[in-house]
């Protein structure tokens, strides 16, 4: 979300003289200290939590010296020159739920006597605060499937009740006369997004809401699953039209080293701003260290170390990488900054988000992991992505559509599909037999027409992939991949998935074998366009493989975007390293970004007719750069901004 100037960045904020219990033993010298250091580094922002049980400790009072307390640190925040989002509903909260006392069990979907508590303590809630200049925006809970359901963090089942939920809190906002931005903090954790239903659907909440606010704390087997996630599934989230807050992303200092703490951060910044995210707010403003013995701490120690700042109040490094990222935001007009489309397409099944009858729950989040990889793949190829869901039609008008591991579309999508091949795109479809057993096979439509083969399946038998490491060997040129190169894949996947698809071509040409003379890689010509199939599911085998980015499956899609005449696009020598070229008032951007932990120098192909401008400065120590982009030399992990010029510009 934006102000006038630029978009919110900030942490969630409790303070370290009490945590969630800081309004009933508030201590404002420290609130202030804290504020003051968080402004100190570039933040304009914090998201604050009324703690539920101490706000509202009978089912129709409040306690209003709490309110007061609360006012006086929105006062502060004005006063330093900062804002805040109040949170309601909390409820859960670092790995404990706190109830009112008064609530007895009921249901907070599912009681129409807790919602209209609910309301009634959202609408006075807001109506004692919404008149403060302070006030940046609202949010009704704190990750509330996990706060309803604590075992199994929201069902299906929930999704009607959830939706009449979140509607109802939202006219609580605006009968309490807050007119701000709002939205639910549930976490986005939706089907839409995981293939897991929650009840929390994000088709329903957003139209609801004025933002959406993904919360991102993935525990990966590798580094660029780790670094990347929170930007695909912030680029997951375009299709809601709403602008996309990165609500809570962090590490907590038991899990990882202070550099590597820095690393991270510096990552996911760079990589959600890049793709679209237009706000941040880590978790959290401090460590908790004196509260060592208070609940949720007691239990959860871990969550102790999260902050930005010690249990002194000290920076650390993630503080450090806000502040960088910062000063990059002031020299950027975000508002306009924009990424053109590259004219590729990634394809999301509607089987991610909708549980069809007859068909497994489970297959959803293998669709989730089958994207993230291909979404990866083009990263490491330096080939931007347009998300077209399914569910939506996809749209014509790419060069290139990516349909990665599928085992299942809709009838009416293979034959779009092929309409748009036959207009001139390109077309990539690669198979996978699914993960469960439960009627194995492509789910495809008219397979042997529309790819040129005849498939050599047998009835309820996979074909498994027995070698460790699938050799490709293009035999035929294709993109940027010629005749005689080898590609190497690990294979993974379970009993059933680890299995390829075997096909005889007829209209297709073969342009790779593996390592057994079998067709890989097949194209058929149609219209003016293109259908590639492969028969290996590379993107599912890649995403059950630790450590295993980057693959040759950024050259595989490199050669694509090449065939689809995707030739122009900046681009970096190493898959390691990765541009992106945004558009804005001041003229392009090019950011480079490294997913390594060594020092390295890159050579970075820009756009024809551009050279290297100015480097926007983020970092406390810059590197020189020749003005024509060869070398460009990158720190662990590291990212640089520079303006694009024309070579007749000063």
């Amino acid at each position: 979300m934006t102000d006038a100037s630029r978009p919110w960045l900030g942490v969630n904020y409790w303070s370290r003289a009490g945590g969630p219990r800081m309004w009933t033993q508030y201590d404002e010298s420290v609130v202030r200290e804290e504020l003051v250091t968080l402004h100190e580094h570039g933040l304009d922002t914090t998201r604050s939590f009324l703690f539920w049980p101490d706000f509202m400790p009978g089912e129709r009072t409040l306690d209003e010296e709490l309110y007061a307390r609360f006012r006086a640190f929105m006062d502060l925040h004005t006063e330093i020159g900062m804002r805040t989002i109040p949170t309601f509903l909390v409820g859960h909260m670092s790995g404990a739920n706190f109830s009112p006392s008064w609530r007895d069990g009921r249901s907070l979907y599912r009681d129409s006597w807790l919602l209209g508590r609910q309301a009634w303590y959202i609408r006075e809630s807001t109506r004692r605060l919404h008149d403060h200049p302070a006030v940046a925006g609202w949010l009704l809970s704190n990750e509330m499937p996990i706060f309803g359901d604590p075992e199994g963090r929201g069902s299906a089942e929930d999704h009607e009740p959830v939706a009449a939920w979140a509607e109802i809190m939202t006219q609580a906002v605006r009968a309490g006369g807050g007119h701000q931005p709002v939205s639910t903090g549930d976490g986005a954790w939706g089907i839409e997004v995981t293939g897991r239903d929650n009840g929390f659907r994000i088709r329903e909440l957003a139209p609801v809401g004025d933002f959406v606010g993904p919360h991102v704390y993935r525990m990966e087997d590798d580094q660029s699953r780790e670094f990347l996630t929170a930007a695909f599934i912030g680029q997951m989230l375009s299709f809601t039209g709403k602008p996309v807050v990165l609500e809570e992303f962090g590490v907590t200092s038991a899990y990882v080293s202070a550099e590597r703490a820095a690393h991270y951060y510096r990552q996911v910044l760079h990589t959600t701003l890049v793709t679209g995210t237009r706000g941040w707010l880590a978790w959290n403003n401090t460590d908790y260290g004196d509260l060592w013995d208070q609940d949720p701490y007691r239990h959860h120690p871990f969550e102790i170390y999260f902050g930005v700042t010690d249990s002194k109040g000290r920076p650390k490094s993630t503080l450090r990488e806000l502040a960088a990222f910062s000063r990059v935001l002031d020299e950027v007009d975000v508002a306009t900054l924009a990424q053109a489309s590259s004219g590729a397409a990634l394809v999301v099944p509607s089987f991610l988000e909708h549980h069809y009858e007859m068909t497994p729950a489970a297959d959803g989040p293998v669709i989730f992991d089958a994207l993230r990889q291909a979404w990866i793949a083009a990263w490491e190829a330096d080939l931007p992505v347009t998300i077209e869901r399914e569910a939506d039609t996809v749209a014509e008008g790419h060069a290139l559509y990516l349909v990665p591991s599928v085992k299942h579309l809709l009838t009416t999508t293979w034959r779009r599909l092929e309409e748009l091949a036959a207009g001139g795109a390109t077309v990539y479809v690669s198979y996978c037999a699914g993960e469960g057993g439960w009627q194995r096979g492509p789910w495809w439509l008219e397979m042997n027409e529309i790819f040129g083969v005849e498939h050599q399946l047998r009835y309820g038998l996979a074909d498994p992939i027995e070698d460790e490491s699938v050799i490709a060997h293009a035999v035929a040129d294709f993109g940027t991949v010629t005749t005689g190169t080898e590609l190497a894949f690990r294979a993974a996947g379970t009993v059933n998935s680890r299995s390829y698809l075997p096909v005889r071509a007829t209209d297709a040409e073969v342009l790779w074998q593996d390592g057994h003379g079998r067709p890989m890689l097949l194209r058929r010509r149609v219209g003016s366009g293109q259908l590639v199939l492969g028969t290996y599911p590379l993107e599912h085998m890649a995403s059950r493989v630790p450590g295993v980015n980057p693959t040759d499956g950024w050259r595989l899609y490199d050669a694509l975007a090449a065939e689809a005449g995707l030739g122009g696009r900046a681009r970096a020598d190493d898959a390691r390293v990765h541009v992106r070229v945004l558009g804005s008032s001041g003229g392009p951007l090019l950011w480079v970004m490294s997913q390594t932990e060594e020092a390295l120098t890159v050579t970075v192909t820009l756009p024809t007719g551009y050279l290297l401008g100015a480097e926007v400065t983020g970092r406390d120590v810059t590197v020189p750069v020749e003005r024509h982009g060869s070398p460009i030399d990158l720190e662990p992990c590291g990212v640089r901004v520079f303006r694009l010029q024309r070579p007749d510009e000063d």
